[in-house]
């Protein structure tokens, strides 16, 4: 069979250029590649731009005399050959709109956020921490959501695989294999149980071969000129003399003479490890939590021993509930949150809330934190302006039995019907 036309671009580490491939393996069409195609070369030559102004890839050139540009218009087209009934397509007109749906959430929401949260720590563009932070917080939320799709679904629409699944796929692999780790996996494993499916299907293999899943999250890439200033460092760090031999012996010796001397104390990671060691230890009080139920016992336990002069109590509200939608979507919000929140494990516990119903929702809670003041390694969260945090007294009887409450997720003092929450410790 002679091929239908060519797809134009890099054939290998393009999930673009996997989808109409894939799509032709599985239907047992023909279709051309280019494999010595050179990214950045290739498609910015004059002859390329003539045909092609914006300069992407993939496109494809029909044996017609089609030019397509867009990589899931590719795909669907080439679906489209294998006629009316071809099994990738929808077969009634219910079952084409799901599948255009799929299509354009992946590529209008899920795709969008996943470039965001990849593309500047691959160096693709200028890493900008809150723009990084904010397209993760997108990219899990639209993750949680293909998650609860797919909770009793082995294939988006239907029970066979339509284009809308191969396009899906191709576009999880850049996450999957770059950014999602173990422990990331484990949030979504509706999505993954899905991932894995569509990524071992004989089609897949042909095109892109075995796929290796993230096992350490990339790093941000230094900029141009981060990179030539660490350069310039490093330069100025060799020129550095080294020690006189005589110098260092000398002041071995006086080490040695004096056995008794002290090693310096290590630097104090934080300036929350300068404080007085409060009287009640926070990890403790974890575990009491943890290992107990919250009212009465480990309320209880957390009045009995708590340091005034260690600790604060914080309450937390988010300032934009009014943009909050689906509950499930605002407790992958807190969720989110807390992954920002890391650096303060050790010095923070608390409780958000997701309250309310369905596009009628809030975020509530109360945090304790070590000190008087916010910590900095809270305030340094990207998203941190996002939320009030406001003092609250734990003497007053209100507060307190709106603490108890907030920290059992139940009670008369909460604001609104708690449908969720996430505890931080």
């Amino acid at each position: 069979m002679a091929p239908i036309g060519t797809i134009i671009g890099p054939t290998t580490n393009n999930t673009r250029n996997y989808k109409a491939r894939v799509v032709a393996q599985f239907l047992g069409i023909d279709l051309a590649t280019t494999p010595d195609f050179v990214m950045n070369v290739d498609n910015k030559k004059e002859e390329y731009l003539a045909k092609y102004p914006a300069g992407k890839v993939p496109v494809f050139e029909g044996v017609n005399g089609l030019h397509l540009i867009d990589s899931s218009a590719i795909a669907y087209y080439v679906a489209s050959q294998a006629g009316s009934n071809s099994p990738l397509l929808g077969q009634t007109a219910e079952e084409t709109a799901e599948i255009l749906q799929y299509m354009f959430f992946t590529e209008a929401d899920l795709m969008p956020a996943i470039a965001g949260t990849l593309y500047s720590i691959q160096g693709f563009m200028p890493y900008i921490k809150p723009a990084q932070q904010y397209s993760e917080e997108q990219c899990f939320r639209f993750l949680g959501v293909l998650d609860a799709i797919l909770l009793n679904k082995t294939f988006l629409v239907g029970e066979r695989i339509t284009i809308a699944d191969i396009i899906l796929a191709c576009d999880l692999m850049t996450v999957y294999t770059a950014y999602l780790t173990s422990e990331d996996r484990k949030k979504y494993r509706n999505v993954t149980r899905y991932f894995k499916t569509m990524i071992n299907q004989p089609a897949f293999k042909a095109v892109v071969g075995e796929v290796t899943l993230c096992v350490e999250r990339i790093k941000p890439q230094p900029s141009a000129k981060d990179a030539k200033k660490a350069e310039k460092a490093e330069k100025k760090a060799e020129k550095k003399p080294a020690e006189q031999p005589k110098k260092a012996e000398k002041k071995a010796k006086e080490v040695d003479e004096d056995e008794e001397m002290e090693a310096p104390a290590p630097k104090p990671k934080s300036k929350l490890d300068l404080l007085p060691p409060p009287k009640m230890v926070l990890d403790d009080w974890k575990r009491f939590y943890s290992n107990n139920d919250t009212k009465p016992d480990a309320m209880n336990w957390l009045w009995e021993n708590y340091d005034d002069e260690g600790y604060s109590f914080w309450k937390v509200e988010y300032k934009y509930n009014d943009e909050l939608a689906k509950l499930f979507m605002t407790n992958n919000l807190i969720g989110g949150h807390f992954n920002r929140l890391e650096r303060a494990r050790k010095y923070a516990f608390g409780n958000l809330l997701t309250l309310g119903k369905d596009d009628d929702n809030m975020i509530w809670g109360y945090f304790m934190v070590r000190g008087k003041e916010i910590p900095e390694e809270v305030s340094d969260a990207a998203d941190f302006e996002s939320f009030a945090w406001t003092a609250a007294d734990h003497k007053d009887p209100k507060t307190r039995a709106e603490i108890e409450d907030c920290f059992a997720w139940e009670g008369p003092s909460l604001p609104r019907e708690c449908y969720d929450g996430k505890t931080f410790k």
